[in-house]
């Protein structure tokens, strides 16, 4: 077994405590590697403080994980002692011979089995369930590896883990790009990266925001054009003319006054 250090929740009312756990020792198909940074999502704290249920104490979060490779198992091909890998939210699924599983789309196990990176049941030791990211080295299967780039900074992309992803997939599903006119409503941490992937992808982007001081900020990231959400003949001016809209604000409020903006 790997020892590890980590900062683990104990219950749902407590800070984060220093704690130190034990990884499983590489098999054939693992990749184990030190972590060097990783994202806060507010999805850890959901889970940490029960705020979703089912969470098992102690629990580990952390799905934005960036690390060094530190050794790879015998059947490994894609990585190597030294490389910058990333990992997300998933590190296995059930039964891995699904339909869903055999496309690569183990987040729609037909088992009903995806393993979470942390507070799902964990495959390869059944008397645990999995730990995440707010730890010092994990031992992962290849196929849920991602190689990093070492232009990247690795600081910088490990949020791309969850963050990134959550506004990239969909601007790439609706075919965001050069001569669509794509909304990103909200400019925090999903939104900001909304803005900047639809504008490499080379579509007109247009923010939606409450507060005029985010402007001058979203032009910077990338914008083409930022609407004031709360000045009705702002909103009106675009009506009907957006291609695609991705909604990254969690706050209740009204989808009606965007849906009249698509086309």
């Amino acid at each position: 077994m790997i020892p590890a250090r980590a900062f683990a929740a104990f219950d749902k009312t407590s800070p984060l405590s220093p704690w130190t756990l034990e990884r499983r020792d590489p098999g054939a198909s693992d990749v184990a590697f030190d972590v060097l940074f990783c994202g806060v999502c507010h999805s850890d704290l959901h889970t940490a403080r029960s705020e979703w249920p089912g969470t098992i104490y102690p629990c580990v979060p952390g799905h934005e994980i960036v690390g060094r490779v530190t050794s790879v198992g015998a059947a490994v091909t894609r990585f190597k002692a030294g490389d910058l890998v990333a990992v997300g939210c998933m590190v296995d699924s059930t039964c891995r011979t699904c339909k869903s599983c055999g496309e690569g789309l183990e987040q729609y196990c037909d088992s009903h089995g995806t393993v979470f990176t942390y507070n799902s049941k964990d495959n390869h030791l059944l008397d645990r369930i999995t730990w995440g990211g707010y730890s010092t080295a994990m031992v992962i299967d290849e196929h849920f590896c991602l190689s990093l780039s070492p232009k990247l900074d690795p600081a910088a992309a490990a949020p791309l883990l969850c963050a990134g992803i959550t506004t990239y997939s969909p601007l790439r599903h609706w075919g965001a790009g050069p001569g669509k006119k794509v909304g990103i409503v909200g400019l925090g941490g999903l939104g900001h990266m909304g803005v900047k992937f639809s504008h490499a992808l080379g579509a007109h982007t247009v923010p939606f925001t409450t507060s005029e001081g985010k402007a001058q900020d979203a032009r910077r990231l990338g914008a083409d054009e930022v609407v004031l959400s709360k000045d009705a003949e702002d909103m009106r001016r675009h009506t009907g003319s957006f291609d695609l809209i991705v909604d990254t604000v969690s706050a209740s409020h009204d989808l009606d006054a965007y849906t009249t903006l698509l086309r």
